[in-house]
């Protein structure tokens, strides 16, 4: 099984939903992915969203003024870092912006809010009592993150430079990602986004058939966007959640 006792600085750990109504979120991605869900209070209202136990991800209802300034729905990527706040600065030096300057997150670690040039937002984790999701790559928990760029080989450039990832651009072409590696490992895919698109970071969830869970997420009231996809050793596909937020699902063979 993907459990995680830890993670390697660079690495993508968690995940989070911001979303205009928590219950309706909770109702559709239980239906799609089996999660139960353990409700703490974080300054606001915090979902832990948890599969047989583990904690694999994130869910917290938006204000009305984060509504205004955050845009729709959507799911943040989080990257475990060292120092959360050297990190935000160097993304300044490198031409991106710092939306939220590092700070605590009551005792589970430090984070802070980012943008790279091209416009994505991501965020850091600089763990103390939480290390990220207890697990992933399993089925029902996170298996990827992938990054929807304007300008790949730019993304390239500035997240080498922040994280120290080694992004693939030989295999570069309208319908292959670049892969990212961490320490050799791989760690995110990036794509080349399509016209009027602005970049983004979208969260993608490993599932036992993608085909049945485009059907479940329509039946729950979500969209489906793309339909599956094989890609070699297994398929993906991609989705809208009730509320707006993109996310994507894989099936097929992940890392244990």
């Amino acid at each position: 099984m993907g459990r995680r006792t830890s993670y390697v600085p660079g690495t993508f750990s968690w995940v989070d939903l911001g979303t205009t109504d928590g219950a309706a979120a909770k109702v559709f991605y239980a239906g799609v992915f089996g999660w139960h869900f353990d409700d703490a209070e974080a300054g606001a209202e915090y979902t832990i969203c948890r599969l047989d136990g583990d904690a694999v991800c994130g869910l917290y209802e938006v204000s009305d003024e984060m509504r205004v300034a955050d845009g729709p729905p959507a799911w943040m990527s989080y990257v475990t870092v060292e120092n959360a706040a050297s990190v935000a600065a160097r993304t300044k030096q490198l031409g991106g912006e710092v939306v939220e300057d590092a700070f605590d997150v009551m005792d589970a670690g430090r984070t802070a809010v980012l943008r790279d040039p091209q416009g994505a937002f991501f965020s850091v984790w600089q763990p103390n009592t939480l290390i990220g999701a207890d697990r992933v790559n399993d089925v029902g928990c996170l298996c990827m993150n992938e990054l929807v760029t304007t300008d790949v080989a730019a993304s390239a450039a500035f997240y080498e430079a922040l994280f120290g990832w080694n992004i693939d651009l030989s295999a570069a072409a309208p319908d292959v990602p670049s892969m990212v590696f961490n320490r050799g490992n791989i760690n995110a895919a990036v794509f080349a986004a399509p016209e009027r698109l602005p970049s983004h970071w979208r969260a993608c969830f490993t599932v036992e058939s993608t085909e049945k869970a485009l059907e479940r997420v329509q039946e729950l009231g979500g969209r489906k966007l793309l339909d599956p996809v094989e890609i070699g050793h297994g398929s993906i596909a991609m989705a809208r959640d009730p509320q707006g937020a993109l996310f994507s699902i894989f099936a097929g063979e992940t890392h244990p």
